[in-house]
């Protein structure tokens, strides 16, 4: 089993920025990929942005490419997802979720579907 704890959330004005964590402990050999999902009230999860175990692959969605950032500190079994110009649209429930197995990139790590675990996320919220 592996579990994922996020921290970072927050209140934060419109143009500001915000720094999600995701900590995996466990079995942590055995994931291929960590991503984050969003899910505003009221609508479904999306993907945000995906990252290979290895650190050496990252995947975005279109509506954050050039404001998140997706990192991961292999000695902390950590990932990040660092978050700037945030919008009152990326107001939602932030969660981190882990890939088992081997990691291959014609895997897709935009669906929540090919996910395993999954933390009870952070909620972010920017005002206007």
């Amino acid at each position: 089993q592996v579990q994922l704890v996020e921290s970072g959330g927050g209140l934060v004005q419109a143009g500001g920025s915000l720094r999600l964590s995701c900590a995996a402990s466990g079995r942590t050999f055995t994931i291929a990929a960590l991503g984050w999902f969003r899910q505003a009230p009221g609508k479904e999860r999306d993907f945000v942005a995906a990252i290979s175990w290895s650190g050496d692959s990252t995947y975005y969605a279109d509506s954050v490419k050039g404001r998140f950032t997706i990192s991961r500190d292999n000695a902390k079994n950590t990932a990040y997802l660092q978050m700037n110009s945030l919008r009152p649209e990326d107001t939602a429930v932030y969660s981190c979720a882990a890939v088992r197995g081997i990691y291959y990139s014609g895997r897709n790590y935009y669906s929540a579907d090919g996910y395993d675990y999954w933390g009870q996320g952070t909620q972010v919220t920017v005002s206007s």
